[in-house]
């Protein structure tokens, strides 16, 4: 299969604020595998592990908070997950419940960016 996958409507492109690109890029490289790059122009970017997303760190913006959209990344284990995250300098805002029909949980990255996890089965 051809990646990405186009299609209308497709989520595609993700702009990250960072207070430290190559810091925030390290940390989803770290935690979910993907594919940092650099651009012509020496700014970084990122390609999902999937290759379906991509998108850029930028500063100068204020970090994504939970209060509005919320975003999940998916992941295949949680626990490992929520602990690399803590070991790379992000923290849990919203720990996942074990007893709850769908495993989600919420992290901060290095620069305050809140993101949802989901876990698919």
């Amino acid at each position: 299969m051809e990646h990405p996958t186009y299609g209308n409507g497709k989520i595609c492109y993700l702009e990250i604020p960072a207070r430290d690109v190559k810091a925030s890029a390290a940390f989803y490289e770290k935690i979910f595998g993907w594919k940092i790059r650099t651009r012509g122009d020496g700014s970084n970017a990122f390609d999902d592990a999937v290759e379906e997303v991509s998108g850029t760190f930028v500063s100068g913006r204020e970090p994504h908070s939970d209060k509005g959209l919320s975003i999940h990344l998916m992941v295949s284990d949680m626990r490992a997950t929520l602990q690399l995250i803590t070991a790379n300098g992000g923290k849990i805002v919203e720990n996942m419940n074990d007893e709850a029909r769908e495993i989600t949980a919420k992290f901060s990255d290095p620069a305050g960016n809140v993101f949802g996890l989901y876990q698919h089965s």
